[in-house]
């Protein structure tokens, strides 16, 4: 009885480093985006985003809320295009990550700061793929608030 209670055990550790390893191989990957976002670095972007990567945003307008689509490259393009003199920064606040195999959702809680000034608050919400060995982002949705970002 003693050797099956290890034995059981053994696998629960050893499943729970295996998914714990792969929840930090995605968190790695956001945080990658995230470094490529900060240093307007266009091929570190690049380096972990589905060629058919898609972005969104849940947009508000006064008496309505809609889905905004962005183009990739208009994205990269618009990061790149900020000027030097222009500090921004997307603080993520948490990492919330479930895996299915080679399918990962990650839901991050973020600050917005623009020239060391709160600007806006939300969440980022990843979908990724595993590619062979590593993960790719293809999709990204988020949201956007000026209040209520406590």
């Amino acid at each position: 009885m003693r050797i099956l209670i290890c034995f059981c055990l053994c696998l629960f550790v050893l499943n729970g480093n295996a998914q714990s390893s792969e929840e930090n191989a995605v968190r790695q990957t956001i945080e990658t985006f995230f470094k490529g976002f900060h240093q307007q670095d266009s091929l570190l972007l690049k380096s972990v985003v589905s060629d058919q990567v898609i972005i969104q945003t849940i947009a508000n307008k006064v008496d309505s809320t809609y889905v905004q689509s962005e183009d990739y490259n208009d994205f990269v393009s618009h990061i790149i295009g900020i000027p030097t003199t222009t500090k921004f920064q997307e603080k993520l606040l948490s990492f919330n990550i479930q895996i299915d195999g080679a399918m990962a959702h990650a839901w991050t809680p973020y600050e917005f700061w623009l020239n060391d000034t709160f600007s806006h608050c939300g969440v980022n919400s990843f979908q990724l793929f595993k590619d062979s060995d590593s993960w790719k982002i293809i999709y990204i949705i988020d949201t956007r608030h000026k209040q209520g970002c406590d």
